[in-house]
C-alpha cells in the first residue's frame, strides 16, 4: 500500500488548479453526474431546511456548491472552508456577488478548525471526505458535522465511494477506467486512477449511512448513485 498524499500535498495540487475547478464543465470532467448530484443535493437541501440561514461549504473549492445552493435558498450566510488559499480567493469572489449576506472564509482542514456548534443549517461537502483516512479520523469528523448542525439540519454529500464487496469493487472501478478512456484516452485513464490511488481513500456509501446513524443522526438519505460515486445525507 502506497503512503497517501499529505494534507500539504494535496493542498499545493488544488492551489495550482483554480480556474479549472471554477468551471463546472471542466472541474468536473473526471466525475460521473457532477451536475445531476449538485442540482439534487441543493434541492434536497432547500426542502428539508426551506428556512435554512447559514451555510457550511467544507472543501469548497471554488465555490460551486455554495452558488448552486443560493440559487435554491437566497441570501445564505455562507462559511467557505478550504485548504486552498487560491481557491478560497475565488469561491470568496464568486460567492459574495451572489448573497447580500456574510461570507467568511476558513483556510485550513475540517478536521481541525474550531467553528460553532449548532450554528449551521446545511453543510455541503463535495467531492472532500475521501481525504479521510482510518476508522477514527472517518468517526471523529462525521461526529463533528454532526455537532456544528442545528437540530434539523442536514449534511450533504456527493463524493467518490466504493462498494462493500471487493469483486463488485473492482467491477465499478473498471466501468469508472472505462469511462474516463472515453473521454480522453488510456493515459488520461492511468493519471485520473493513479492519483485517487495516491490522494484518496474513500468508503462506500453504506459504511458512511451507518456511521451517520452512529454518531447520531436521525435520517439518512441516499439522492444518487452512478458506478463509484454517489450523492447523500443526513438530516440530524
Amino acid at each position: 500500500m502506497m503512503s497517501k498524499s499529505t494534507v500539504k500535498e494535496i493542498r499545493e495540487r488544488f492551489d495550482n488548479d483554480v480556474e479549472r475547478f471554477s468551471n463546472l464543465d471542466t472541474g468536473q470532467v473526471a466525475t460521473i453526474d457532477a451536475k445531476i448530484s449538485l442540482e439534487l443535493l441543493t434541492e434536497a437541501s432547500k426542502r428539508i431546511k426551506p428556512d435554512a440561514e447559514s451555510l457550511l461549504d467544507i472543501g469548497c473549492g471554488a465555490g460551486n456548491y455554495s452558488l448552486k445552493m443560493l440559487t435554491k435558498i437566497a441570501n445564505l450566510n455562507c462559511t467557505l472552508v478550504d485548504l486552498s488559499k487560491p481557491m478560497l480567493d475565488k469561491a470568496k469572489e464568486r460567492v459574495s456577488e451572489k448573497t447580500k449576506n456574510q461570507v467568511t472564509t476558513i483556510q485550513g482542514d475540517i478536521r481541525e478548525i474550531d467553528l460553532k456548534e449548532n450554528s449551521f443549517d446545511i453543510i455541503l461537502a463535495g467531492a472532500v471526505l475521501h481525504h479521510l483516512r482510518d476508522d477514527q479520523d472517518w468517526e471523529s469528523t462525521f461526529d463533528k458535522l454532526f455537532r456544528l448542525l442545528k437540530p434539523g439540519g442536514c449534511l450533504m454529500i456527493s463524493d467518490l465511494i466504493t462498494q462493500e464487496t471487493p469483486a463488485v469493487n473492482d467491477y465499478t472501478w473498471e466501468r469508472y477506467g472505462d469511462y474516463l478512456e472515453a473521454i480522453d484516452g488510456k493515459a488520461y485513464r492511468k493519471k485520473v486512477l493513479d492519483y485517487v490511488e495516491k490522494e484518496d481513500s474513500p468508503r462506500s456509501m453504506t459504511y458512511q449511512l451507518e456511521l451517520m446513524k452512529k454518531v447520531g443522526f436521525k435520517q439518512t438519505e441516499i439522492l444518487h448513485k452512478n458506478m463509484c460515486f454517489g450523492a447523500f445525507g443526513a438530516i440530524k
